[in-house]
């Protein structure tokens, strides 16, 4: 079989999982996965239940009593819950007993807005767990199964890790991101006691009237020095304000702030401040409102420049938000806007984001800050700022947007391509949440304009799931108030998004309706983009024979509406596909013009990719050396635009074509080519790497290592549920054990790869892997050569049935002269 790495675009699926599956890891813990927000370090008064978790949370004894994996703590909102659970995880992390390190995710079950179900949840873990975008599962079922044998593969190579769900609202919500395996815990937090979750329960109190008072004085002594003596100094006041704030931790350290910042504030002030029983009382006597009573203390010390920003805040629908986004909020100066964050941060109203100039409120202060902004009297300047906030977003995406799609006015807003993609990483959930925002809102203009921008963006990012949600937003809003483009563009945008899942069938349906949408409303670029993408997905689903005509069409339309970037695209397209048929010299002339068309618009990343699959077509003409140089120009054109995976591809393009020009046994390049893929955490991608080091060293006649490269790529492709790549690992398997004198170790891998061709619609790939299967049993002497010309003569069938009559001839031939050879013994 003719091994190649020659097909276009991006092979990417969903996981098939099985009874057992093999996952392999990075070989360093990500960020995500090794870092957790900071403990405090003013804990005090949970003592006993904190010992009784770190207990629970030790690495257990082969004679130890079992005990249950899960921990729920529950009890009031902003009783510490949160807080309970860092000092638990980071005490266990110093101890050593996790070297896989901590998991955290906040699930803001109590924020509608904002609540992340299971799927989506789970989703984010496996993000974290270097687990691509595009290999993440559909379901909610195979999500789990997926993020469960990830955890138990890392326990399994001695790195432990802990898991921590954090502002769970029900068992529904935390269940199933449960590890369930007994050897990997997890730390829940919740307002509500989950009963029902299968966890040892443990309900947190407010702290004992001792222990709040000594908050107060290690939070004021914390910020203001030790010198700051006034707890000491008055203790029946700060007990006065323990007592009034309900012995709640958040509400304490709420206090601790406004006693920071006026260090000079006697605390019988603030008691007397906080005496006012009626509307204190009345907070604090239900449910949530102690919470709310330590908010409003924070609240009414506020100037009124600073109580207006955050009553504000809550209108950005994303889940943090940039000072510039609040600053158009406020209509107000970026630098003074900061000044006024700042503030807010040291009432502990706001928190800073995880970068520099981002901010966050919990979930409950959001709550709080939205309520006042619906009943105060500015609220009816609210959609005023909302439409601030929505302008800026969508004006800066098309300024940012514009830096990496072809044909789009470039605005000096940003210093270039890579900046402008900074941005949008930054601000990607914000612009995302506010689609559906916009839609919810009414303002459908807004949404659609939005979304549309967002297309390309999502797909280079290759975050296939949101693209569908914001694509599936605008196509809620009622078709005869979209226009027939941005309507043509969500169907083809979500379809887009499905071939990045491999969800080919689904696509194809999807650019059928974009195709039918574009006919009846005579949208011609529609037309062609939709025929453009029907071809790519049959390509991809290995049916290139159909996909040539389609694409033959699709740019002929393309070249009828003078689009150069879509034309380099379609070109691109039809060259690979024909490339996929064999037709290489047809091939090569379509990716020259797709080159220039690319050149012409200056699209690199287009460019880049008709240059890697010229490279291919020049490979199987033999011209080796042209190959090279293609391979080289398209991974530095990958380069320059900010395309890693497409770069890994073109050096692994690279790797094989300096091997067949004699220029490099291909294995160093190759295994640099995995590594980098590696680190990019694209097991599908790494997979066809490994194949592609494992033919190199077949061939350097190192067949120990390439069994030892090809064995993990088969796991790899296996798991990601890609069956054609599968096989062709397979396939390769047995060319090296054939070479290595293991025949029917050879023979048994062949056929694994015919079973499992059998599987899959007709491809021509089967009648190969029945040829070599017949050659091995026929080179592997009796009992197996008496089964060899049957083997050869179904392949000359299935050579017939897929179009390649001249190799069935041959086959046959093959055949009729393996059975006289047997007769003849």
């Amino acid at each position: 079989m003719d091994v190649r790495n020659d097909a276009a675009g991006i092979y990417f699926s969903t996981v098939v999982q099985g009874a057992h599956i093999t996952l392999t890891l990075p070989r360093e813990i990500t960020p995500a996965l090794s870092g957790m927000p900071a403990a405090s370090g003013t804990f005090t008064g949970r003592e006993d239940v904190m010992a009784a978790l770190t207990g629970a949370l030790a690495p257990p004894t082969p004679d130890g009593a079992p005990t249950l994996p899960a921990h729920a703590v529950s009890g009031l909102a902003g009783v510490g819950k949160t807080e309970l659970a860092l000092q638990t995880a980071h005490h266990a992390l110093k101890q050593g007993w996790f070297p896989g390190g901590v998991l955290y995710v906040d699930l803001f079950g109590y924020d509608d807005d904002r609540r992340l179900d299971p799927e989506d949840a789970l989703a984010s873990l496996l993000y974290a767990l270097s687990v691509p975008g595009e290999h993440i599962p559909h379901t909610l079922q195979d999500r789990e199964r997926l993020y469960r044998s990830v955890l138990a593969c890392y326990a399994d190579q001695g790195r432990r890790v802990l898991v921590v769900l954090d502002n769970a609202s029900s068992s529904g919500q935390a269940g199933p991101l449960l590890p369930g395996d007994p050897r990997i815990p997890a730390l829940i937090t919740s307002r509500h006691t989950l009963s029902d979750l299968g966890a040892r329960l443990y309900d947190l109190d407010v702290l004992e009237p001792e222990s709040a008072v000594e908050l107060l004085r290690l939070a004021g002594q914390a910020a203001r020095g030790a010198g700051d003596q006034r707890v000491r100094e008055d203790p029946a006041s700060a007990a006065e304000i323990a007592r009034l704030c309900g012995h709640l931790p958040l509400a304490l350290r709420i206090v601790a702030a406004l006693l920071a910042d006026l260090p000079a504030r006697p605390l019988a002030d603030l008691a007397g401040a906080l005496a006012d029983r009626q509307r204190r009382m009345h907070r604090l006597s239900r449910g949530d409102l102690g919470v709310r009573a330590a908010f409003e203390l924070s609240y009414r010390n506020l100037g009124p420049r600073q109580a207006r920003l955050f009553r504000l805040l809550p209108l950005n629908p994303g889940p943090d938000l940039s000072t510039e986004a609040a600053a158009r909020l406020a209509d107000g100066d970026p630098y003074d806007t900061e000044e006024l964050l700042q503030d807010l941060a040291r009432g502990h109203l706001i928190e800073a984001g995880t970068t520099y100039g981002r901010w966050r409120m919990h979930d409950l202060m959001r709550l709080y800050a939205a309520g006042l902004g619906e009943t105060h009297t500015a609220a009816v300047q609210h959609p005023a700022a909302v439409q601030r906030l929505l302008k800026h977003y969508l004006a800066t995406s098309w300024d940012a947007v514009g830096h990496f799609t072809a044909g789009m006015v470039v605005t000096p807003r940003f210093e270039d391509r890579r900046a402008a993609l900074e941005w949008l990483d930054a601000e990607s959930g914000s612009l995302t949440a506010a689609v559906p925002f916009a839609v919810a809102q009414g303002n459908h203009v807004f949404a659609m304009a939005q979304g549309n921008l967002l297309l390309e963006y999502l797909t280079l990012r290759r975050m296939p799931d949101v693209l569908i949600a914001v694509c599936d937003s605008c196509l809620s809003i009622p078709p005869e108030q979209v226009p027939a483009p941005i309507r043509i563009a969500m169907v083809g945008g979500r379809g887009g998004a499905l071939i990045l899942l491999r969800r080919f069938e689904e696509a194809i349906a999807d650019h059928e309706e974009a195709l039918r949408l574009s006919t009846d409303h005579d949208v011609p670029l529609g037309r062609a983009e939709a025929l453009n993408n029907i071809g790519l997905a049959l390509a991809l689903m290995g049916r290139a024979e159909e996909a040539v005509p389609v694409l033959y069409e699709a740019v002929a339309l393309h070249r009828e509406v003078g689009q150069a970037p879509d034309l380099a695209n379609a070109l691109n397209n039809l060259g690979s596909a024909l490339t996929g048929t064999g037709r290489h010299e047809e091939a090569v002339p379509v990716l020259m013009q797709g080159i220039e068309a690319a050149g012409r618009c200056g699209d690199l990343r287009v460019k880049a990719a008709n240059c890697n699959s010229l490279g291919n077509a020049l490979r199987h003409l033999g011209r080796h050396e042209e190959a090279v140089a293609t391979f080289r120009r398209a991974a530095t054109l990958f380069r320059e635009a900010d395309d890693a995976h497409g770069a890994a591809k073109a050096d692994g393009n690279l790797g094989t074509a300096l091997r067949e020009a004699g220029l490099s046994d291909g294995t160093a390049e190759h295994r640099a080519v995995a590594a980098a893929i590696r680190e990019l955490g694209d097991p599908h991608q790494e997979g066809g790497a490994l194949i592609n080091l494992g033919v190199s060293l077949m061939r350097a006649g190192r067949h120990d290592e390439a069994l030892t490269a090809l064995a993990e790529a088969a796991r790899l492709l296996w798991e990601a549920g890609d069956p054609r790549a599968h096989v062709d690992a397979l396939v390769c398997t047995g060319m090296a054990l054939g070479l290595a004198q293991r025949p029917a170790e050879s023979i048994a891998a062949y056929r694994r790869a015919v079973s499992a061709l059998r599987a899959l619609p007709p491809l021509p790939e089967l009648a190969q892997v029945l040829r070599l299967l017949a050659e091995a049993l026929r080179d592997a002497g009796p009992p197996g050569s008496a089964e060899a010309p049957t083997v050869m003569a179904e392949a000359a069938d299935a050579f017939e049935r897929t179009g390649f009559p001249d190799e069935a001839a041959r086959a046959r031939t093959h055949a009729t002269r393996m059975s006289a050879d047997l007769r003849s013994r």
